[in-house]
């Protein structure tokens, strides 16, 4: 280490750490006190030597050299016993565990000549180059370090998460039908499984597995829709002859029977006591179950078959999709559209809201079309578009994460589920033999059932748990296997 500059070329007298060298320092004399500071003598200048008043030598009396494996001066002896754990800490945590054992690297002796004396210490690199060690910053404890002063991220890397590529559950639904204009799946928040098989509708119990038939359709009716109400113990179900029907699930009875359809039913919607009901006569109709009318109010638009129905989380927009390849959103208080999207080009029936941005809807196009689509309905604009290559037949979006899952027909007949806003694929699970035209989300958001025209239905486990639960579900094992559901 060398000895600091001064502005002077003259000769300086090193200091050594080592050496009895005492120096002094001018006092300050007056005329009361000749000795200011005690144990020092008056300084008297020799007149042959020049005097750098400004020059300054540090006393490292104290410093701790055995830190770095200098040699250690006499009067520094004590302060090593008081400093040891201190000392043995540090050096641990700034060269690993195994510093101890570690020779410091001693250059060669150099003479330094001063005041005809030759004064020899060692030069000693306090600071050198060390290999690397295998210890990673976050485990030299116990000092810890800030990710930003560190730059270097001490989080776990996160792991995809595995999604199961089989069906954890599968169930046979004799005369299930294969039409594409139908919606005769629901899950509702009671964790009970409605299914419309021709003219009879069954309920699945997903906590113990049991089977109940709700009820069979007279006349030579047909179930074409079923939606549960929010509270889960109404089921509203449409007919092949334009009614619907309110049933109370809790007591197996059906509670009221609403006409103003012409023709089938294949859609419904429920927004807190308001139940919504599309039609292939092309309208939609309004109907509040607590009044005595069948309907409140007629929306009027579509040029075709109503075929998907969907009211806003908020319970402040409907959007419609039609066998006239439109995409309508409604509000509470028009009967007419007040957003209409024409991009599709084929029939839309997929159609689902996203839980996470307001706004945010995305709709799915037929087999001409093969598409879904995003839209901002506050702004009124398209975001972005999706080629999957197959029919959509629909849609839904994951309660825990931003990710929804898609149904399909031909010619893929595959479940894919996708990472928003990206559009990458998570996962791509197959099975159905037949166009995959139903979907339901269980009530905890983790579960998703699919159905098909081959008749079974199938259980997947494809969306993350939400931090507040547990990741099982209500649907233990016991519920694993093939079972019919009547």
């Amino acid at each position: 280490m060398e000895n600091p500059s001064s502005n002077s070329t003259d000769s300086q007298t090193p200091f050594d750490p080592n050496s009895n060298f005492n120096p002094k320092t001018p006092s300050k004399t007056n005329n009361n006190n000749n000795n200011l500071i005690p144990g020092f003598n008056s300084y008297h200048p020799s007149p042959s030597r020049s005097i750098y008043s400004d020059r300054f030598i540090p006393s490292r009396t104290s410093s701790n050299f055995a830190l770095f494996g200098l040699p250690l001066s006499p009067k520094s002896s004590n302060t090593e016993d008081s400093n040891n754990g201190y000392t043995s800490l540090l050096r641990t945590a700034l060269f690993g565990p195994d510093s101890g054992n570690v020779v410091n690297p001693v250059t060669p002796e150099k003479g330094v000549r001063g005041n005809g004396r030759n004064l020899k210490r060692p030069n000693c690199n306090i600071f050198r180059y060390k290999t690397e060690t295998r210890q990673r910053l976050n485990s030299l404890l116990p000092f810890e370090f800030d990710d930003q002063i560190r730059g270097v991220s001490t989080s776990p890397v996160k792991v995809p998460r595995k999604v199961p590529k089989s069906p954890y559950k599968v169930l046979d639904a004799p005369a299930l039908q294969d039409d594409f204009y139908l919606n005769l799946v629901d899950w509702s928040s009671q964790n009970v499984l409605a299914v419309g098989l021709g003219s009879s509708i069954y309920l699945w119990h997903a906590s113990n597995g049991k089977v109940v038939k709700l009820c069979d359709l007279e006349n030579d009716d047909n179930v074409t829709s079923v939606g549960w109400a929010q509270r889960g113990t109404h089921l509203a179900v449409g007919t092949s002859n334009g009614k619907v029907q309110l049933w109370d699930a809790s007591h197996g009875k059906m509670t009221r029977t609403m006409e103003g359809h012409r023709l089938r039913v294949g859609a419904l919607s429920w927004s807190s006591s308001q139940l919504s009901s599309g039609s292939r006569d092309k309208s939609i109709l309004q109907r509040d179950i607590r009044a005595q009318e069948d309907y409140f109010s007629k929306l009027s638009g579509h040029k075709s078959e109503v075929c998907g129905l969907k009211w806003s989380p908020d319970r402040r927009e409907l959007a419609s999709g039609g066998n006239d390849n439109r995409l309508f959103v409604w509000n509470n208080h028009s009967t007419q559209p007040i957003l209409k999207y024409c991009e599709h080009t084929a029939a839309v029936k997929a159609i689902a809201w996203s839980p996470h941005l307001h706004g945010l809807l995305a709709s799915g196009g037929g087999t001409a079309d093969r598409c879904i689509r995003f839209w901002n309905t506050t702004t009124n604009t398209h975001l972005s578009c999706m080629d999957t290559g197959s029919q959509v037949c629909n849609l839904v979006w994951s309660k825990n994460a931003n990710e929804l899952v898609s149904t399909h027909g031909y010619s893929q007949n595959q479940i894919i589920l996708w990472r928003y806003p990206t559009m990458t694929k998570i996962a791509t699970l197959t099975g159905h033999t037949y166009r995959v035209l139903y979907l339901a989300i269980s009530p905890d958001g983790q579960m998703i059932v699919t159905g098909a025209g081959d008749e079974t239905l199938r259980f997947w486990n494809v969306f993350p748990s939400p931090k507040s639960q547990n990741t099982e579900s209500e649907i233990g094992a016991s519920s694993l296997g093939r079972t019919q559901i009547r």
